[in-house]
């Protein structure tokens, strides 16, 4: 599985988003081509035309369930799936419905999304969150009382749960870990998405993390490789929107980002156990424990 510091096994994108009006199975075939075996396929908001009611979430959910079903069908690849209101959605919404009803149908979203992670047509929750820009204070301390409802919810399904939230360093780290003692959430089973490449458990706080492999990030995760006890994985955030072509990384960038970890590892004397070890547990083991 490892020949000459190359990888051929398991690939996983664990946050990626496809759009039927974009370019939907090409760009899974484009994973697949250089090396992609599975992806978590979450629920795309449609921030520009946003749900009204719970019936909209209800379409919205279905059509990832059946593009899930399509992916695998057309390239007999792992897909899972990932339901759930955008915290965004909520925040745009309190303009026009108040934060009432926002939070009401929001809460509802969740409810649905558990319904269909019951019935095994998905495995995660998500993404759920917090916004991730400036926001007045009300709106915050808003979004954070519901997000502690979101996530007692979570853990009363033992549902695995994978949140969007703010670049804010260690402190979200640590505001996140205060939300699963109030919640009662397993820490293993949030998983904290687009997350910066410092994997230092110090620094995670035992969140899990799907990390944004962008430039730069492979020579942070290898300088705190040996310090991270917590599950992390590696992630895209593909949006399938030609219209922002550039806005994250494109679908081949986890398989290419697997292969420079493998090799870095591989120069700084790794042994081959190690590395065949920590790419399994990247691709296979940790998904599979957390979702």
């Amino acid at each position: 599985m490892l020949e000459d510091g190359l990888w051929h096994g398991e690939i996983m994108d664990q946050h990626i988003h496809l759009d039927r009006k974009n370019r939907y199975l090409d760009a899974i075939n484009e994973f697949v081509k250089v090396g992609g075996t599975a992806i978590n396929l979450v629920h795309k908001p449609d921030f520009n035309n946003l749900p009204r009611k719970i019936e909209d979430y209800k379409i919205a959910y279905l059509n990832t369930i059946e593009m899930s079903n399509e992916v695998r069908n057309t390239f007999d690849i792992d897909v899972v799936v990932t339901l759930g209101p955008h915290p965004v959605s909520w925040e745009r919404q309190i303009k026009s419905m108040g934060y009432e009803k926002s939070t009401d149908l929001h809460l509802g979203a969740v409810d649905l999304a558990l319904e269909y992670i019951s019935d095994g047509d998905a495995v995660c929750l998500g993404e759920v969150g917090r916004p991730h820009y400036p926001v007045s204070d009300e709106t915050w301390n808003k979004s954070n009382e519901l997000l502690l409802q979101i996530m007692e919810k979570s853990a009363k399904e033992g549902v695995s749960i994978q949140l969007h939230v703010e670049s804010n360093g260690k402190k979200t780290y640590s505001e996140i870990s205060e939300l699963c003692k109030k919640s009662k959430m397993v820490k293993k089973k949030v998983i904290r998405h687009f997350a910066p490449p410092n994997i230092d458990s110090d620094f995670t706080n035992g969140i899990s993390s799907t990390i944004s492999v962008g430039k730069g990030s492979i020579e942070k995760i290898i300088e705190t490789l040996k310090k991270s006890d917590s599950i992390w994985g590696m992630e895209t955030d593909f949006l399938d929107d030609m219209n922002r072509p550039g806005a994250v990384l494109g679908p081949k960038t986890v398989p290419k980002r697997t292969q420079q970890l493998c090799k870095k590892m591989w120069e700084l004397d790794y042994s081959d156990n190690e590395i065949i070890g920590l790419m399994k547990n990247i691709h296979s083991k940790w998904p599979k424990e957390i979702y």
